[in-house]
């Protein structure tokens, strides 16, 4: 099964929690067990499991890329000022697969799935999930 998930952001860097959504096309699926592929569609947007208990570690994950990937140094801040996104993007990536166990995410407690936005806000936003079921039954 495949499907999209369709979100905005509201800052130019920024993780969104994508889980719930995740979830509820786990549950639509059907599947079981397997795995499930999470994708974001986007030169300058990344996806990543993060801690989902204290929002401090996402707003480190913004500062520690911010620390590393400085804005407006880049070759290709001559087009159009984004460079720090591509590499960013680059560096966290564009997807993260999840084993799928008796219908559930197999996610620790302190896991989450989040959208990671490096070049907003967006209006539109496109992640594409993958479900695939084992072979076995």
């Amino acid at each position: 099964m495949r499907s999209t998930i369709q979100i905005s952001s509201d800052r130019r860097e920024q993780l969104v929690d994508i889980t719930h959504q995740v979830e509820a096309m786990v549950h639509e699926s059907g599947i079981k067990n397997g795995i499930v592929t999470v994708y974001a569609q986007g030169a300058t947007c990344a996806i990543m499991i993060q801690e989902n208990w204290d929002e401090s570690v996402q707003g480190d994950v913004v500062h520690l890329l911010q620390k590393l990937i400085p804005r407006g140094i880049w070759l290709h801040d001559q087009q159009d000022g984004n460079g720090d996104s591509h590499l960013k993007a680059g560096l966290v990536g564009p997807s993260e697969t999840i084993p799928l166990i008796d219908g559930r995410l197999g996610l620790s407690r302190w896991q989450n799935i989040f959208f990671c936005e490096f070049d907003g806000p967006r209006k539109s936003r496109s992640i594409v999930c993958t479900i695939i079921e084992d072979g076995e039954a």
